[in-house]
């Protein structure tokens, strides 16, 4: 089988090693000839993933037309900033016959959209929700640190798409021992939960950076997980999916994992950085910066309160004291944790919910 990666960043070369440890032909596609041609000499990619071996079955090219056409399976391993471009190059080639899977986790901050609503807006003449004719268009979220997928660690992700044929393909590709596929109808749910959590781990990382401890850390990572269930259910989203792998799980890890380039990003403006200057010391995309932007914005048209995000933002992009700013959280009106009265349970409404179902044997 082959298959294309769109893409040559830290999670899309950990997915190129994976994919040729199941034995694929892959092509990767990078931005320049002077990366692709030192990862074909020296095996290794010379910015993301050092040190790290990659398989002969791995073939670098910057050669988008040439990626693309070479699998119908193709991976979109590019933030969610670029990823209206990736789609733009792909529909301006007359893509047909694809698998299309996103590993973006965020909101695109010009239009407040989600990846999968991205793909819908660009390729609408050709975007299906049947595996057999024209484009699908699935998503992969969880807790899969590109620096442990790559050392074939064992991980656990889930895979998300309006067509059921499709993520269950990409589940028979991609599923092995140490990374466990499992597959969910909920889009919305799955790539809300991915863009969220990175704006939670930002708060996380600054409030590790101010030596708060390890009580606040999840208190904080426990009230922003009822924010992504606030704002989810609100669009519609399943609580059972935020609860999941796509919510809880990767909110989990990039919260309390040192490879989070979010929690990093935290640390650094805790210490007193510029967001400007917290980007450039991380050295790649901070999607929870961009994220903040898009998701305050809609939160405040919705009239959805969503504190932890809200400081988030204004710290980062209004300049805001971050003292004033904890001190704000801090001292907010105290109510009950859950208001209201605890649902009865609906065996009927539980199935309906879609929840993540196990590899096929």
């Amino acid at each position: 089988m082959n298959l294309a990666i769109l893409g040559a960043g830290s999670f899309g070369t950990a997915m190129a090693a994976h994919g040729a440890r199941l034995g694929y032909d892959v092509r990767l596609w990078c931005r320049t000839p002077a990366q692709a041609e030192a990862i074909n000499r020296t095996r290794m990619n010379p910015r993301y993933q050092k040190g790290h071996k990659l398989g002969e079955e791995i073939r670098a090219d910057s050669d988008f037309r040439k990626c693309a056409a070479f699998a119908e399976n193709i991976v979109l391993a590019v933030p969610a900033q670029n990823l209206r471009d990736v789609l733009t190059r792909l529909a301006s080639d007359g893509v047909r016959n694809r698998n299309l899977l996103s590993l973006a986790k965020g909101m695109e901050i010009s239009s407040g959209k989600l990846p999968h609503q991205i793909a819908k807006e660009v390729l609408a003449d050709s975007l299906s929700s049947d595996s057999h004719s024209s484009v699908t268009y699935s998503a992969l979220s969880g807790p899969s640190h590109a620096e442990e997928v790559i050392r074939d660690l064992p991980t656990a992700v889930v895979v998300a798409s309006e067509s059921r044929e499709a993520a269950q393909e990409w589940q028979k590709i991609l599923n092995s021992p140490h990374f466990r596929v499992y597959t969910n109808g909920d889009l919305l749910g799955v790539e809300l939960g991915g863009a969220v959590k990175n704006v939670i781990a930002i708060a996380v990382g600054i409030s590790e950076s101010l030596n708060f401890g390890d009580n606040a850390k999840a208190a904080l990572a426990t009230r922003g997980m009822a924010e992504i269930i606030r704002l989810g259910t609100a669009l519609g989203a399943s609580p059972l999916t935020l609860a999941g792998l796509a919510g809880a799980g990767d909110l989990m890890v990039t919260c309390y994992s040192h490879h989070s380039r979010n929690l990093r990003f935290g640390l650094a403006v805790g210490r007193g950085l510029s967001a400007e200057e917290a980007a450039s010391e991380i050295g790649q995309v901070v999607e929870g910066a961009h994220t903040a932007k898009a998701l305050v914005a809609y939160a405040r048209r919705a009239g959805i309160e969503l504190p932890i995000a809200e400081g988030v933002y204004a710290v980062v992009h209004e300049g805001a004291s971050i003292e004033q700013t904890i001190e704000k959280l801090l001292f907010r009106d105290p109510k009950p944790e859950q208001p209201g009265t605890q649902p009865e349970s609906n065996p009927e409404l539980n199935l309906k919910l879609n929840p993540e179902s196990g590899p096929h044997r």
